[in-house]
């Protein structure tokens, strides 16, 4: 005869609670810390020029220097530091035609000296056709 223990040895109860608990926490920790950015729609603020807007062909590649001086190839991070990786991703996008159309999209305020490693990176891999982007200044708009 049992006396003080009427639950039977075989019914063992797992809590199952505090584990939902530490999962959904995982999961809200991954969502919130995921970086949703989309390298095609990246925002520089491009540096003003006096020149009128022209009515221009959309460029085969684009080259875009963020204001950190990281360096985009199309809408690809370039990984790395230095010429080389940069060379070796315009290689990659690009293919084998020289005679394409560069823009360089640097933001207003990032050094000047990656603007002169990209069109560098660029000259040493034969690209002639090169041009800065740049946005119309408020002079001349008002005109």
């Amino acid at each position: 005869m049992r006396i003080g223990n009427d639950r039977r040895q075989d019914d063992v109860e797992i809590n199952v609670i505090s584990l939902i608990d530490v999962l959904l926490t995982l999961l809200m920790f991954f969502v919130l810390t995921t970086t949703f950015i989309q390298h095609s729609r990246m925002q520089v603020t491009l540096p003003k020029a006096s020149a009128e807007e022209r009515d221009m062909q959309a460029p085969a590649l684009t080259v875009v220097v963020d204001r950190d001086g990281h360096f985009f190839v199309g809408s690809d991070e370039v990984q790395g530091e230095g010429v080389e990786p940069l060379k070796r991703m315009i290689a990659q996008v690009a293919g084998e035609d020289r005679e394409r159309q560069v823009t360089i999209r640097a933001d207003a305020m990032t050094a000047h000296q990656n603007v002169v490693m990209a069109m560098d990176a660029l000259g040493q891999l034969g690209y002639t056709k090169l041009s800065i982007a740049t946005t119309p200044s408020q002079e001349s708009s008002s005109r």
